[in-house]
């Protein structure tokens, strides 16, 4: 773990290798964050972590060194509401980034008009306590009827044993859905564990719920090479392919004590998607469909 003289943590690599892995051209990290800078965007009082300074100079360098081609900015929970941070890093990246926003749920129609024109095509709920204080469902059910208007998904992360209770805010929800990490099911059971089965099961219930197989970092509790993650989340992957997603996680909120090395996460994407039309809806058919409608 590495802080700065102000207690500021640092939770991914300075050095990730080269991946084995190249992506298709045109691949998109459809899940990776800003943190800062601090100084122009001040990190929420709420906030549950302090991180260092991540902005978007060194998210594009990791993205020319991965092979990537676009990214989506999700807005970090240690920003809370305020956007500020995540639409700088879409307005300076020569419309090659789109993002996620978290939003007030008291928030006005042209605060949401002014985040659509600045690249934002979705909103997130999260349901971790431990990052957040308050998930009203009612209120993010009403957020969710307004976006509908603007062509936007929701974007929903929540642990795998709060799933059942989930599951009537899931089905009320009117726009697409995206589930951050599969749900974050225990993948130490394979394919037909407990988790994974009722995972699929809800991905049956709608044809419009997509998911991100990503984050065998923080899913897999052995580590490189990820094998418990990948024996789980290629069927899946098999299974679902036109509602699947994939992204780096970078810079790993919360990961200061098993920073990944984002080089061995790339070289995953092969093991879970194992042909080359696998890969391409993964990494860029999706992902443009999803953010980009308009060029896909």
């Amino acid at each position: 773990m590495s802080t700065d003289e102000q207690g500021r943590i640092r939770s991914w690599t300075l050095t990730p290798s080269q991946p084995r892995y190249e992506p298709p051209a045109g691949a998109v990290d459809a899940h990776c964050h800003v943190f800062g800078p601090m100084a122009d965007f001040p990190f929420s009082a709420k906030a549950k972590y302090l991180p260092q300074d991540a902005g978007p100079d060194a998210l594009f360098a990791l993205r020319e060194r991965l092979g990537f081609a676009r990214n989506v900015i999700v807005q970090a929970s240690c920003h809370g509401t305020d956007n500020r941070a995540t639409l700088n890093g879409i307005a300076v990246s020569s419309g090659t980034c789109r993002g996620v926003a978290v939003v007030d749920p008291a928030i006005g129609d042209e605060e949401l008009d002014a985040l659509h024109a600045g690249g934002i095509r979705g909103v997130r709920f999260n349901f971790l306590k431990r990052l957040v204080d308050d998930a009203p469902k009612d209120k993010f059910l009403q957020v969710a009827q307004r976006i509908q208007r603007l062509g936007w998904h929701v974007v929903v992360y929540f642990e795998a044993d709060i799933l059942d209770e989930m599951k009537p805010f899931l089905a009320a929800i009117p726009t697409p859905i995206v589930i951050d990490h599969m749900g974050r099911p225990d993948v130490t059971h394979g394919p037909d564990g407990p988790d994974m089965t009722a995972f699929r099961a809800l991905l049956d219930s709608r044809d419009d719920i997509w998911t991100k197989v990503t984050c065998p970092d923080r899913l897999d509790p052995a580590g490189e090479p990820y094998a418990d993650f990948v024996r789980s989340v290629r069927p899946l992957v098999e299974a679902y392919p036109d509602r699947v997603l994939w992204g780096t996680d970078w810079p790993h909120p919360n990961m200061e004590t098993r920073i990944p090395d984002d080089g061995r996460l790339v070289d995953v994407i092969p093991q879970i998607a194992t042909t080359a039309a696998l890969q391409h809806k993964l990494l860029v058919a999706n992902p443009m469909r999803l953010y980009w409608p308009e060029e896909a």
